[in-house]
């Protein structure tokens, strides 16, 4: 049974990076890929969180290692993948995780807070994916997993340029799909639903927000990190081979109400 699963799901010898891997969903995801095999790059602005989850990863007898940058810039995010190439090799796996979550309301929008938003949750997965998505064709495997959100389906709390940056995403993730799918390369999105973690915390702070977005959901309560393990295992996986193109939502029933 072990060598099944380990077929199934394992990610031994595979090369995984994930961006925002340093808090949260990223980090949660980093430490499942980690468990379950896979070399694991960390890309995230803070060093010292950084630090923990490689030094957790370590801890499980995971091979980990941290790249600080921040995705905002179009040369931070090439300066980042070629130190991902040159200390690394090029990736089977790649995670986009990392985001700015600025949501004022639509009115007061500034184009400096529409710039930094769309330049780190859509134009950095598409630089990312650009440089390592070929080269995963051209060797017939590879698996990108986007982090989206239900804004880019639904508008609430000021989606703003949020919802817009996060609705590109799912396309991006569509057209990566279609481009490199037949090569062997999946690109799936995972959409959470409300989710406590730093980039929350905001709305985490007023007990009667989270009491309505629990209730809300099918399960009675909001989403914690833990709940995107499995599903990012999945979908980086041999399991997942058949899927892709897809928006994956684990929020606990909350898209379905």
């Amino acid at each position: 049974m072990a060598s099944y699963l380990d077929d199934l799901f394992g990610l031994s010898g595979r090369l995984a990076v994930v961006t925002g891997g340093s808090s949260g969903i990223g980090r949660a995801m980093a430490l499942a890929l980690g468990r379950a095999g896979a070399r694991v790059v960390v890309v995230a602005r803070r060093e010292a969180p950084m630090a923990e989850v490689v030094a957790e990863l370590r801890g499980h007898g995971a091979e980990a290692d941290a790249i600080s940058a921040d995705l905002a810039g179009r040369e931070a995010v090439k300066g980042v993948i070629s130190k991902i190439i040159d200390g690394y090799g090029e990736p089977d796996i790649l995670i986009n995780s990392a985001a700015v979550n600025l949501r004022p309301p639509l009115g007061e929008l500034t184009d400096e807070v529409w710039d930094v938003t769309l330049a780190a949750n859509l134009t950095a997965p598409f630089l990312l994916g650009q440089a390592f998505g070929p080269a995963m064709a051209r060797r017939g495997w590879g698996r990108i997993v986007n982090v989206v959100s239900q804004q880019a389906f639904r508008a609430y709390g000021n989606s703003g340029a949020y919802g817009a940056a996060k609705a590109g995403l799912v396309g991006l993730t569509r057209s990566q799909a279609e481009a490199w799918s037949r090569d062997g390369v999946t690109s799936n999105a995972i959409a959470p639903g409300v989710v406590h973690t730093p980039l929350t915390e905001p709305v985490f702070a007023d007990p009667t927000k989270v009491a309505a977005h629990a209730g809300r959901t099918m399960i009675g309560r909001n989403g914690i990190p833990a709940d995107f393990a499995g599903c990012v295992v999945f979908l980086a996986s041999n399991a997942s081979q058949a899927v892709t193109g897809q928006t994956l939502f684990v929020d606990g029933g909350y898209s379905a109400t």
